[in-house]
């Protein structure tokens, strides 16, 4: 049986969150199954990268962050990429507000200034998800980048990194039996750019995205052979757009992002 993995995430030191972990594995035959805590979280791109592990291992998190926003950003993004999120201090934080009239305590300086920077980077998110995974081709002709590559090279992931930066980003999945759309001719003040990785990592993202799912993992989607006709169609569409090409190939999102915020700088 594959490990599974339970995120347990705070912005404390994440000991209550991971006590009501354990007290649940008990319940369970869970030899199997890891706890990973992550604790101290004070950015909204930390989440965005928790969240982004727990949806390419099929894992869970639980979590107890006392800051309204991180805990909406943590509500937001695990719906987003369907992702089971358990909250486990917000019910009993407001069954107090509810019942006592209080509020709890907060540190100076955490809320969001509402100033144009926040607005762009809203809709820069509201952006990402409306165009996430070539939904709406029309998007090509309003993003700043465009990510294109085959199935499970962290499109989708490096996209909401981007937004969360104010980058309005969308990407386009590439497969053999579809054509690329009209609009990701070049236009200027847009950067175009694919992403690749090795046969063998994508081979073994694929065969564990399977599991996660139930289905066999001998499917085409994981086999050799059509992992290997699908990178040499996208690298052909690549080198057809003369389009920058980043190999993500044990990369982390954050280092991904970093290349293309420097691309865009220049």
């Amino acid at each position: 049986m594959t490990e599974q993995t339970i995120y347990v995430c705070s912005d404390a030191v994440g000991e209550t969150a991971e006590a009501v972990a354990k007290a649940t594995l008990r319940q369970f035959a869970s030899e199997q199954v890891k706890i990973k805590r992550y604790g101290h979280i004070k950015s909204e791109d930390e989440i965005v990268r928790i969240v982004a592990e727990a949806q390419a291992t099929g894992g869970f998190i639980s979590y107890t962050l006392v800051q309204p926003e991180l805990r909406e950003l943590m509500k937001e993004e695990s719906m987003r990429a369907g992702v089971r999120a358990v909250d486990v201090m917000g019910p009993m934080m407001q069954a107090y507000v509810d019942t006592f009239g209080d509020f709890p305590k907060r540190e100076p300086g955490l809320l969001h200034s509402i100033d144009d920077a926040y607005h762009r980077r809203m809709d820069a998110i509201e952006f990402a998800v409306k165009y996430d995974d070539g939904k709406d081709a029309r998007g090509f002709m309003q993003a700043q980048v465009v990510l294109i590559g085959v199935s499970r090279t962290s499109k989708t992931p490096l996209s909401i990194f981007l937004s969360h930066k104010g980058i309005k980003t969308a990407n386009l999945p590439l497969m053999p039996e579809v054509n690329p759309p009209e609009e990701l001719r070049p236009l200027p003040g847009r950067l175009v750019i694919g992403l690749t990785m090795q046969p063998e990592q994508l081979l073994e993202i694929r065969t564990e995205r399977l599991k996660a799912l139930g289905l066999p993992a001998s499917a085409q989607y994981a086999s050799p052979e059509r992992i290997q006709e699908e990178l040499d169609y996208a690298a052909g569409i690549m080198k057809s757009l003369e389009c920058p090409v980043i190999d993500v190939t044990n990369r982390a999102i954050e280092e991904t992002a970093g290349i293309i915020i420097e691309w865009l700088s220049q």
